[in-house]
């Protein structure tokens, strides 16, 4: 690798190679003003303006590979690092808000089997066999039975009609694949998202951190928008509840109108327009709604 060099005093940081996490994870990148520029050809790139290199890799690897401390930082679902048994061996920074999804327990719509006590001792296909063998191995020891469980990497969802499963343990989003392939769901494992992952003994706690504060600043600025308005001193009491900011509203007074403050007051960006119809109502005028594109909370 020619920049092998180039590694050594560099944060390695994991990202997503493509799937569900990968346009996301690159927004967010740019949002925490990691610079960078990335061959097609080549798995590595070095950004521009920070000592870090961002590697990137299937999702499934990388809490595997902070956990052995190959990188640094990582990005992945929480179900990868279930999955990977790795809990325990990293420090999860930062829930990051998107990927939102279930892992569950998944049958055709006709099936007679309609619950997890029912698939005990059938057939499931999965690509989380670790984690579904840990279920249903358990439940196995209970029931005298013996499930058999078996990996496929992608399409499990044609597992049933296919007739190789009973039962499938796939992730669901919106539920769009799961219906059209005439399953549903009838248990859920646990709900996962997006996080941002450490190396418990990275030598580059600082980098570390100020990473970590660049990020969750683009996650504030995509959840909060800052409003500021007008509003007489007598009234002010009421708007507080009404916008009480992250921490406190910033009040100040307004030299030009005698008994009247400005308030600014971080708002969730989801709300804005209910805030801004009872700011309305307690009197506040020249009501503004801002959005930001980074910040530090």
């Amino acid at each position: 690798m020619e920049f092998a060099s180039d590694l050594s005093n560099r944060l390695l940081f994991g990202v997503p190679k493509k799937g569900r996490l990968y346009e996301q994870c690159l927004e967010l990148l740019k949002g925490s003003d990691i610079h960078f520029r990335r061959n097609s050809r080549q798995d590595i790139a070095l950004s521009t303006n920070l000592p870090v290199a961002l590697v990137f890799l299937p999702a499934a690897d990388i809490p595997k590979y902070v956990a052995e401390g190959n990188v640094d930082l990582g990005i992945t679902g929480q179900d990868m690092v279930i999955e990977s048994e790795c809990q325990e061996k990293v420090t999860e920074i930062e829930r990051l808000g998107f990927g939102k999804c279930r892992l569950c327990l998944q049958v055709p719509i006709k099936s007679p089997l309609v619950s997890l006590d029912q698939l005990v001792g059938k057939r499931i296909v999965t690509s989380f066999d670790g984690y579904a063998r840990t279920v249903f191995d358990a439940l196995d020891k209970v029931n005298n039975t013996k499930t058999t469980i078996n990996y496929l990497s992608g399409s499990v969802e044609a597992a049933c009609a296919l007739g190789l499963a009973d039962g499938i343990v796939d992730l669901v989003e919106s539920g769009e694949t799961m219906r059209a392939a005439g399953l549903h769901d009838v248990h859920t494992f646990f709900s996962t998202e997006s996080v941002l992952l450490a190396n418990k003994n990275t030598k580059h706690a600082e980098l570390v951190d100020k990473i970590a504060s660049r990020i969750r600043g683009v996650i504030a600025a995509q959840r909060y928008v800052l409003c500021t308005y007008n509003v007489e001193r007598k009234h002010l009491d009421q708007a507080k509840i009404i916008t009480p900011g992250r921490q406190a509203p910033t009040v100040s007074t307004l030299d030009s109108h005698e008994g009247w403050v400005s308030v600014s007051a971080m708002i969730l960006k989801k709300e804005k327009g209910d805030i801004m119809d009872r700011l309305t109502d307690v009197g506040a005028t020249d009501i503004l709604v801002v959005a930001f594109t980074n910040c530090r909370v």
